[in-house]
């Protein structure tokens, strides 16, 4: 197991561009859908606690994934397999970029590549707020989840809240509405 773990975050590594957000399709292809390692419930709850621990979003996901298999030794390896691609092909990129970053074809790759990021990120936005409004959940409580991400989108938009803060109003506001009979999961 710890070898399958290594290697799929290996691959996951290798094809990850671009920041947290961009990772969610490819883990949901890979560990959801593909492997059956993970829910989607799972993937969303592993990567929202990934955002509020220190570190990079990516590597918490994958250590959570790892851990939940193999505990720590798993956690090791699924980290290990997630970091190899980019600290090999950052190593490489250093010796090189500099001789290479003002070609305009280099240049065009590169704006490609953050629009594929960019779609890849709108696509997990848009399963995002989908997945606000869940089935188990009654009326109410899908109004008020709609209601957190809504005035957390103002705040982070308009006003430019702390991410952090948001996240711990966000969940503080999730604990205190949900957690009445029937709305605690």
């Amino acid at each position: 197991m710890c070898r399958s773990l290594f290697f799929t975050f290996v691959r996951i590594g290798l094809i990850s561009f671009g920041g947290g957000y961009s990772i969610l399709p490819i883990i949901e292809r890979e560990l959801v859908n593909g492997k059956g390692w993970l829910t989607i419930e799972e993937m969303m709850e592993y990567y929202t606690i990934g955002q509020i621990t220190p570190g990079i979003i990516s590597v918490n996901l994958a250590t959570f994934v790892g851990y939940k298999h193999k505990k720590i030794f798993g956690g090791l390896c699924a980290t290990a397999g997630f970091i190899l691609p980019g600290v090999t092909l950052i190593t490489a990129a250093a010796f090189f970029i500099q001789n290479f970053s003002d070609i305009p074809v280099v240049r065009n790759i590169f704006a490609g590549l953050r629009l594929a990021v960019g779609a890849m990120i709108l696509q997990t936005i848009v399963k995002l707020i989908a997945g606000l409004v869940q089935k188990r959940r009654g009326v109410r409580q899908n109004a008020i989840a709609v209601a957190i991400c809504a005035v957390s989108f103002i705040l982070s938009l308009l006003w430019r809240v702390n991410p952090a803060l948001l996240v711990i109003a966000a969940g503080l506001t999730g604990f205190l509405c949900f957690r009445t009979a029937g709305g605690a999961e």
